[in-house]
């Protein structure tokens, strides 16, 4: 059962709409779905938030470190409330997956994201669940920053809105433990 939810992005206005904060989005519109509010804690250096969904308590956190530090705030929140890695999942920008194609997996390597790369560290595991939404890549490795911290076009935004919808859909039933239905409905999408 998933009990924290993080969402990655970077913190500040001119990163609010870019590809690389599609976590702090669909964790923006999940609180507001839930009618619940983020409040910033010092002690993790994250915007906190929870919830109930289903019949759980689900705790929402968007790390305020930057994304090359996230792990900071993932393993400080971890700790504090004693959270093995497989209870939580990451949501995250994926650069292998096409704008509006959302995939559900659990463990891996980091990808080349630096976020995820962070976190494994800081946690010492990889056994977590990550939520990815496609961003598209920009066909040449050296522009990848440049592509992620930019807004996607109107076309592609259209495309990511759509796929964060199906996300939050289907939050109840991976907080539920229905990872496989989950997986499948997802990725047959």
């Amino acid at each position: 059962m998933i009990s924290v939810i993080v969402g990655l992005g970077n913190p500040g206005d001119e990163y609010k709409k870019t590809r690389h904060n599609v976590g702090f989005l669909l964790l923006d519109a999940l609180a507001q779905r839930e009618g619940v509010h983020f409040n910033y804690d010092a002690k993790f250096k994250a915007d906190v938030s929870k919830c109930v969904i289903g019949n759980s308590t689900v705790r929402l956190i968007k790390p305020q470190t930057f994304m090359n530090k996230s792990g900071l705030s993932v393993s400080a929140y971890a700790k504090y409330y004693s959270v093995q890695p497989e209870n939580v999942m990451i949501v995250h920008d994926e650069l292998d997956l096409e704008p509006g194609i959302v995939r559900l997996k659990k463990g891996g390597g980091h990808g080349g994201h630096n976020g995820l790369r962070d976190i494994i560290a800081h946690l010492s595991s990889k056994e977590f669940y990550r939520l990815r939404l496609g961003v598209g890549h920009p066909g040449d490795r050296n522009k990848v920053v440049n592509y992620v911290l930019k807004a996607p076009s109107k076309a592609d935004n259209v495309l990511i809105e759509a796929a964060m919808d199906r996300a939050i859909e289907k939050i109840p039933g991976i907080c539920a433990g229905e990872i496989q239905s989950v997986m499948q409905s997802l990725h047959t999408d």
